[in-house]
């Protein structure tokens, strides 16, 4: 029987991940490196590698799902389209007053992010919706008309539409983009109430310029991508993982790029979620250690949580969530997760007052470490783990990418461990708890910045450098277990295909929780259902397959964050007034620490979410060349700290480890990674994961 596969395709900073899942069992994996020119050709090589090494044919691929970091990087580096808006009169300087917030208090030379849309394109037209939605001033058509060909004058490649109060009544922005599309089809057109209608104008205006501002970019990326893939032959959809840990197809994602920011990032908490449930362990912090950057996420009783807000182009450097006002605000639902700029290709370097300092700058792919004997000639966290003895320089990738360790150790005597009067090894060691402190930070984020002990957790750890720093991290927190994923080094890809096919709806809804609301929320949520139900089909979905889940954004009056709890059997009934009420004061408390016991509760938003559920790849092992080392290594010198110094420590293949376990020191290689097992504690093998359990 012919084997069909879906691929996933994940690009890092360093390394492009590719998974293929075949339909009878056979997993297939493919790491290398990334191609920032044009991130698509890596993705094509590793494609046609796996296809020609397992001889399969390009028309066996049925769907490629994908994960980017393209939105993100767009802003960050501010190389997005050209953007005008359009919006209320008295409202053109919203984007420039943004919120009161500043991450450095007392850094008086701080300056806000600079607004993606500069003044002279943020023009305003006359209109005006009330608060309950009747139109207290109708659009001026013509004037209108006159502030669309002022920008097309401009040269913006794309316009956003954001109008004061529109949630409430959707008439006026439908027209002006009516308008715009009359007047020149090919302008992108980003309007506000068809991302996200809700209110608080100044959020609202931020994620329809940041939609408008990547528009261009994602559509021409791809539009490459799927050229790249037709090249050899591979014609199946593309889809692509969004922040909420669904995914959308490519044509989605082009028209509402803001809801892919963290799609990288969120593929491997949405695996991490599925095998833990497989694994029947209900708590977890994940940890995803890539190349260039840490990131870390809770799931608890198999779920993971998101987070309602968060920040785009602020740098990678999020470790704390009490620090906004760096990037750009979006209120798009995104797996909570913390992420830091501490990865294996982080470059060492020290400050003004000698200190030593890991990332959260990367050499990247190119010119990468060191070691990778690619032009590198700065110290990364990568040269630390050749010279502690972690890496085995002749075994990464199956052994076709030699690592040159005498040139590490010698440019990292010479420019870290001269300078410190250290030892080269006492140096590196050195970077390595630097590093491993840097991890805390985003666990800590995760953990408890809301509410949650660490120590209670397990610690799930994937991507490439990973199992390097999972049992130091794990053991300096209090953290007992830790769980090594399968195929830890390409985890990511593998949890893009593990996520359903999704999209979440949201209305705004402002009103205090009582009796008097409840025939009103249920209208909404039977609309807003209709609307889930109709896009879906056009999809091509039946409503059989469909899953509904509604949900309501809930808070104490008068504050101004709030969190989203789901709706007992997906109604608003008299008689769930009080559990929906004591679910939001027992998250709010969880969270927060207390609960305000005598304070109203109010509703924000609704929101309804559609799944179509994907059939998972399974937890077998790799096949094939890029699966496990099939031989015992040996012995190799590792370092251990002060305490241990430098033992010989025995390496094994995966296969090696049993479910009785294997005492520590040892180390672990296999295709993409090496798990480091720390002396004092014991590795086996669980259903597949490696299971490091720490006295």
């Amino acid at each position: 029987m012919r084997e069909y596969f879906r691929v996933g395709t994940d690009i890092g900073g360093t390394f492009t991940d590719i998974v293929f899942s075949g339909t009878n069992g056979t997993i297939l994996t493919r790491k290398v490196l990334s191609t920032p020119g044009d991130y698509s050709r890596g993705i094509r090589e590793g494609i046609q590698a796996v296809l020609t090494a397992e001889g399969i044919s390009p028309s066996a691929v049925t769907e490629v799902v994908h994960g980017t970091t393209i939105v993100t990087n767009t802003c960050i580096e501010l190389t997005g389209s050209r953007v005008g808006l359009i919006t209320t009169e008295g409202f053109r300087d919203v984007l420039e007053i943004a919120r009161g917030r500043m991450p450095d208090l007392y850094n008086l030379r701080w300056n806000k992010p600079t607004p993606l849309v500069p003044r002279y394109l943020r023009l305003e037209v006359s209109e005006r919706i009330g608060k309950n939605g009747e139109v207290i001033r109708k659009l001026d058509v013509d004037q209108a008309k006159a502030v669309i060909r002022t920008l097309l004058d401009a040269g913006v490649e794309a316009i956003a539409i954001c109008l004061y109060n529109s949630p409430r009544n959707l008439k006026h922005e439908e027209e002006i983009e009516a308008l715009v599309k009359s007047l020149a089809p090919q302008i992108f057109v980003s309007r506000s109430t068809k991302i996200r209608p809700m209110l608080k104008e100044y959020e609202r205006a931020s994620e329809t310029v940041v939609n408008a501002y990547v528009m261009p970019v994602v559509t021409l990326y791809l539009r490459s991508l799927k050229a790249s893939l037709n090249s050899i032959d591979v014609q199946a959809p593309i889809y692509v993982m969004q922040s909420s840990g669904g995914m959308i197809s490519a044509d989605q994602a082009a028209e509402m790029p803001v809801e892919i920011v963290e799609c990288g990032p969120a593929a491997g908490v949405v695996g991490a979620s599925y095998v833990s449930q497989q694994l029947n362990i209900a708590d977890i912090v994940t940890l995803d250690l890539g190349g260039t950057t840490t990131k870390a996420s809770v799931v608890e009783s198999g779920r993971y949580t998101r987070s309602a807000e968060y920040e785009v182009g602020a740098g990678i450097h999020r470790a704390s969530r009490l620090h906004k006002g760096k990037g750009y605000v979006l209120r798009i639902p995104s797996i909570d997760i913390a992420e830091i700029g501490a990865g294996g290709g982080s470059l060492v370097w020290r400050d003004q007052g000698g200190l030593v300092n890991v990332g959260p700058k990367s050499a990247g792919a190119v010119p990468g470490p060191i070691c990778y004997d690619k032009g590198g000639e700065e110290p990364t966290l990568t040269d630390s783990y050749v010279i502690l003895g972690y890496m085995n320089p002749s075994h990464l990738l199956g052994g076709d990418f030699v690592l040159n360790a005498e040139k590490a150790r010698r440019i990292y005597q010479q420019k870290v461990s001269a300078d410190l009067n250290r030892g080269v090894v006492e140096a590196a060691y050195g970077v390595y708890e630097i590093a491993n402190s840097n991890i805390r930070r985003a666990i800590t984020a995760v953990s408890s910045e809301r509410g949650r002990d660490p120590r209670k957790f397990s610690l799930f750890v994937f991507g490439g450098a990973g199992a390097l720093h999972g049992a130091a991290v794990a053991r300096s927190m209090g953290m007992r277990e830790v769980i090594i994923a399968p195929m830890a080094g390409v985890f990511s890809a593998y949890g893009l295909l593990c996520a359903d096919i999704q999209r979440i709806y949201v209305s705004a809804f402002d009103a205090l929780l009582e009796r008097s609301v409840v025939e009103s929320v249920n209208q909404l949520l039977h609309q807003m259902t209709e609307q889930a139900l109709t896009t879906a089909r056009e999809h091509g979905y039946s409503a059989e397959v469909i899953q509904i889940h509604k949900y309501a954004d809930l808070r104490y009056h008068r504050q101004q964050s709030e969190l989203t709890i789901a709706l007992p059997d997906g109604i608003l009934a008299e008689n769930n007034l009080c559990h929906l009420q004591e679910a939001f004061s027992k998250e709010y408390e969880s969270t927060f620490g207390f609960r305000l016991s005598n304070t109203p509760v109010e509703i924000v938003n609704l929101r309804v979410s559609t799944t179509i559920p994907i059939i998972k790849p399974s937890l077998t092992a790799p096949k094939g060349k890029n699966s496990i080392s099939q031989k015992r290594v040996g012995y190799r010198s590792a370092f251990f700290g002060e305490l241990h110094g430098m033992m010989n420590v025995p390496v094994f293949a995966l296969d090696e480890i049993s479910v009785d376990g294997v005492p520590g020191p040892a180390l672990i290689d296999t295709y993409d990674s090496t798990i480091v097992v720390p002396p004092q504690s014991t590795v086996r093998k669980s259903q597949g994961n490696l299971v490091i359990k720490l006295s």
